[in-house]
């Protein structure tokens, strides 16, 4: 193994062992876990926009956990702003629901598409937040996840929605 591929391996790894006890804790407090994922479209550039995680490797749709006591539409709202400074202008169309079985056998995911919605400044850098911006659809990040490649294809592409994240 070469330096730069352990250099890699070790980032990796430690972004993914970073990312399983999350899951872990999550798991131990909400044993039910509800998430929702927000595919921001800017059709005037053809564009989606996408997050880098500090705690997990690739570009991803923005998004989290539904909180007690919160609705799905009300956690898309207070995702998409901490997230990517985004307010919705127009409620967001519901598009579909997954079940991630790779982070438990009790997390679900509902998909949300945003057409109408502002940005009040780029989404800088923070604690959660590596990166963030807008990428035409034919220009995504090499790194991109294979979800967040389903899900696009699924809503640009006319691919059947997976049950499945």
């Amino acid at each position: 193994m070469t330096t730069g591929s352990r250099d890699a391996f070790r980032q990796t790894g430690w972004a993914g062992l970073r990312a399983r006890l999350f899951h872990v804790y999550f798991v131990l407090r909400r044993p039910m876990t509800l998430g929702v994922r927000g595919l921001v479209q800017d059709k005037a550039s053809n564009s989606v926009f996408l997050i880098r995680h500090t705690y997990v490797p690739g570009w991803q749709l923005p998004g989290g956990g539904v909180e007690v006591g919160e609705t799905l539409a009300e956690a898309l709202t207070r995702e998409l702003a901490e997230e990517g400074n985004i307010a919705l202008n127009a409620p967001p169309v519901l598009r579909s629901m997954h079940f991630n079985r790779r982070s438990s056998r009790r997390d679900h995911v509902g998909l949300y598409l945003i057409e109408h919605f502002s940005q009040t400044a780029p989404k800088l850098p923070d604690h959660e937040i590596a990166e963030a911006g807008f990428f035409p659809l034919d220009r995504l990040p090499e790194d991109t996840t294979p979800a967040t490649l389903r899900r696009i294809a699924e809503i640009f592409g006319g691919e059947p929605a997976s049950p499945y994240w």
